[in-house]
């Protein structure tokens, strides 16, 4: 009887038993009785269920984790709208122009005399290109402004680098000034809150450099060089715009990849007290066309390489540990492909798939910096054909 049953501790099943699970109701734990259960489930299966299971499910979650970055970076046109487009001022220059026809012909007059200007840097590495930087507009400059901290952006301690070289920036000494942070190593703080902290203090720096009201100021990395012209421009205009954003031409790891002419972060300000904050953000919707280049990862060493990767803001992308072995770093390199293994950062599938893949070789050294081509010997290797690196 049921009730019998029941008190000799058995189990009962109501309904009818079929040869799947016939012999479920014969155990004698409820742990065995659920395991029998799964046995009766996987009993049930064909062959081809298995392999789903076992086999392509653990594939797709093993894919989306290597690949997954590349999935969200691909679907950003349906996530992201493109950021308003600029207004982009055209860009007139000839040496053998005047000054005055220059101006004119951007729709500004010209002074009587040109204004002050300062170009204020956070550093941290990159001494082949602040030379190049330095060098560059050396000319126009009132004063060289330059921040380094003893801690990277994502809390690890440095080296002051600047400072142990300092003896190769003589050129700019009587025009120098130079400030240095400690850091704050607060470990897993996002590294952007480290970066923003050291431009405050740039602001400082920029007040004790001695900057006032209406002079020039350039923000913007040691690797975004705006042009010699361009500046001298912008110093003898009038009525240039009090926030004015640079189009640069966008090269990686050396003027051989030119990647397009969209970058925009450099930006100039007719400088003002209380109101102008050292930022790397879009600030203004004017932007003047061809004002320059930007050259990101451009290291003589794969030691530098490595080093940025490890310490700036986006060391989020560095998600697997062989993305630092030396010998894949310098196969990038040579191939034009992405450092990080992303795809490119476009806000329209036609964009994204135009650029993915190597960025195509180029082989014009024309209209580079004047310093580099002076002194090409020395700085081959941001020459097209010259990609082997030291280590």
């Amino acid at each position: 009887m049921w009730w019998m049953m029941n008190e000799t501790g058995g189990n009962y099943c109501s309904k009818k038993s079929d040869d799947l699970c016939s012999n479920v109701c014969d155990q004698e734990s409820s742990q065995v009785l659920g395991m029998s259960r799964i046995r009766c489930i996987l009993r049930g299966l064909d062959v081809k269920t298995y392999i789903f299971m076992f086999a392509v499910i653990p594939m797709c979650v093993f894919g989306f984790y290597i690949h997954g970055q590349k999935i969200s970076y691909f679907l950003r046109p349906l996530w992201e709208k493109a950021p308003k487009p600029f207004n982009v001022i055209p860009h007139y220059y000839n040496e053998n122009i005047t000054m005055e026809n220059l101006c004119r012909l951007h729709g500004w007059g010209v002074r009587e005399y040109p204004r002050r200007v300062y170009d204020a840097v956070l550093f941290s590495n990159e001494l082949e290109i602040l030379t190049l930087r330095w060098r560059e507009l050396y000319p126009y400059i009132t004063e060289f402004v330059v921040l380094e901290s003893n801690s990277t952006f994502t809390g690890l301690p440095k080296p002051l680098v600047f400072n142990s070289n300092r003896e190769q920036f003589k050129f700019v000494e009587p025009r120098l000034t130079y400030g240095t942070i400690g850091g704050r190593f607060k470990k897993g703080e996002n590294p952007f809150v480290e970066e923003a902290y050291q431009r405050v203090a740039l602001d400082h720096l920029l007040k004790i450099a001695g900057i006032t009201d209406d002079d020039l100021l350039i923000m913007s990395d040691v690797d975004e060089i705006p042009s010699a012209h361009t500046i001298n421009l912008l110093r003898w205009c009038d009525e240039v715009p009090s926030i004015l954003h640079l189009q640069l031409k966008n090269y990686l790891y050396s003027f051989e990849f030119r990647v397009d002419d969209k970058s925009w972060r450099a930006s100039i300000h007719r400088y003002q007290t209380g109101k102008t904050r050292y930022a790397h953000y879009r600030q203004s919707d004017d932007i003047l066309a061809d004002a320059g280049w930007h050259c990101s990862f451009c290291f003589r060493r794969i030691s530098d390489f490595i080093f940025k990767m490890k310490a700036y803001s986006h060391y989020d992308r560095v998600r697997f540990s062989h993305y630092l072995n030396p010998e894949r770093i310098q196969k990038v390199i040579c191939k034009g492909t992405d450092l990080f293994d992303m795809l490119p950062e476009e806000y329209t599938f036609r964009d994204i798939i135009g650029k993915m893949g190597s960025i195509p070789h180029s082989y014009s050294a024309v209209h580079l910096p004047a310093f580099l081509l002076e002194n090409s010997e020395k700085y081959k290797f941001l020459l097209p054909g010259n990609c082997k690196r030291e280590r």
